[in-house]
């Protein structure tokens, strides 16, 4: 039997990632419902599945936010002189 070229996607419970997360289901739903993580509702009664994949995106995504936020806050705090290297220093390291 030839194997696929689509990789299998692996989906898991809403409560497995919320404990991961350290956040609650209902979170992780919304976040679903917001397109933050890819999901989709399974079986019958349908029930939630996250793509596993798709945690390891959302926290790569926050860890670049929170890089970029905080570079925007260093350069709110720096003095134009710190930027271009002239004039006096306002905050020495």
């Amino acid at each position: 039997m030839p194997e696929s070229s689509v990789p299998a996607v692996r989906l898991v419970a809403p409560a497995s990632v919320a404990e991961a997360l350290g956040v609650e289901v209902d979170e992780v739903i919304a976040l679903v419902l917001e397109g933050r993580l890819r999901g989709r509702r399974v079986g019958s009664p349908a029930q939630w599945r996250v793509e596993e994949s798709s945690v390891a995106d959302y926290l790569d995504d926050a860890a670049e936010e929170a890089r970029r936020m905080a570079l925007w806050r260093q350069s709110n705090a720096a003095s134009f002189p710190e930027l271009w290297g002239t004039g006096a220093v306002r905050n020495p390291d």
